[in-house]
C-alpha cells in the first residue's frame, strides 16, 4: 500500500535551484572556459616557431652533408634549392645527392626559408632563416641559425 505524503509549499521550493544560483554556476563556467581560451591563444604560434627552429637545425645538418659530398656549400645564387635539385649554376658540385624534399623549403607560415652566403648575422659562414610569423626580414620574430 502506497501512502501519500503531503508536500508543503516550503519543501517544494527547496527542491529546485534559484535563478541566482544558476547564474552563479554559469558565471563560474564562463570564467573557466575564458581562462582556458586565453591560455591556449599562443600555443599555435609557439608550435610554429619550434617547427621552424627544428627545420633550420635540419638545414644546418644537411649543409654539412652537402659540403662533405660536394666539397662546397651552395652559393647565394644557388640557395637552399641546391640541396633539393642539382645546381645548374657554377660552381656545380662534383658529387651530388638530394638532401631534402621540395616541401622542406617552405617554413610553417608558407614562405620559403631564406639563405645568405655570406651571412649577414654569420659573416664568416651563412645564414638560414625564416622571416617568422610577420613575414618581414630583420625583425624580432625572425628564426634563424644565430
Amino acid at each position: 500500500m502506497i501512502v501519500a505524503v503531503p508536500v508543503s509549499a516550503k519543501t517544494a521550493l527547496k527542491r529546485g535551484f534559484t535563478l541566482m544560483e544558476m547564474m552563479l554556476v554559469l558565471f563560474i563556467i564562463a570564467l573557466i572556459v575564458g581562462g582556458g581560451v586565453m591560455l591556449m591563444q599562443n600555443v599555435g604560434t609557439d608550435a610554429e616557431i619550434s617547427k621552424a627552429q627544428s627545420d633550420i637545425r635540419m638545414w644546418e645538418t644537411n649543409m654539412i652533408r652537402y659540403k662533405t659530398k660536394a666539397l662546397i656549400i651552395p652559393t647565394q645564387q644557388q640557395g637552399l634549392e641546391a640541396m633539393v635539385t642539382r645546381p645548374t649554376v657554377d660552381p656545380k658540385p662534383k658529387n651530388w645527392l638530394p638532401m631534402a624534399k621540395p616541401e622542406a623549403l617552405t617554413d610553417p607560415w608558407g614562405r620559403k626559408y631564406q639563405y645568405r652566403n655570406p651571412g649577414k648575422r654569420n659573416p664568416s659562414s651563412y645564414d638560414i632563416f625564416s622571416a617568422g610569423p610577420d613575414g618581414l626580414e630583420d625583425t624580432e620574430d625572425d628564426v634563424g641559425n644565430w
